[in-house]
């Protein structure tokens, strides 16, 4: 994959990039604001399975973020640094899943933001180079 070398505006990287990012954190809070909130389908771990699906669609907008910012990293770096970026949202929301009643913080479920996060960083690889 060429590596650009033009940088973008700062107001193209906050509007086209950034704002996804923030906007999809935004309904990341949301939904961790409701009260005894359930998937939408029942079986064993079936919240494990949407913590994967949330955090995976998060790890993609914030791939997509970092590569369009810190261009000229190499992949590894960029993928680790959209990971960590992933898991401080995720930690803020079971903290803050932990005040919000009929809701409960959980490790298990930040594993599983991890899982999706991470997964995200090698289907946004591969799509690239597709």
């Amino acid at each position: 994959m060429a590596r650009r070398t033009a940088e973008r505006p700062a107001a193209t990287l906050l509007l086209g990039y950034w704002l996804p990012v923030a906007l999809y954190v935004g309904m990341i809070f949301l939904l961790s604001a409701q009260p005894n909130l359930r998937p939408p389908f029942s079986f064993s771990n079936s919240d494990k399975l949407m913590h994967v699906l949330e955090y995976g669609g998060l790890g993609l907008v914030i791939a997509r973020a970092v590569l369009a910012t810190a261009t000229g990293l190499p992949a590894v770096p960029l993928g680790l640094l959209a990971l960590c970026l992933g898991l401080m949202v995720g930690t803020g929301d079971e903290l803050f899943q932990s005040t919000v009643p009929g809701r409960q913080s959980s490790a298990f479920d930040l594993m599983a933001d991890t899982v999706g996060l991470g997964l995200a960083q090698f289907v946004y690889r591969a799509l690239l180079r597709s």
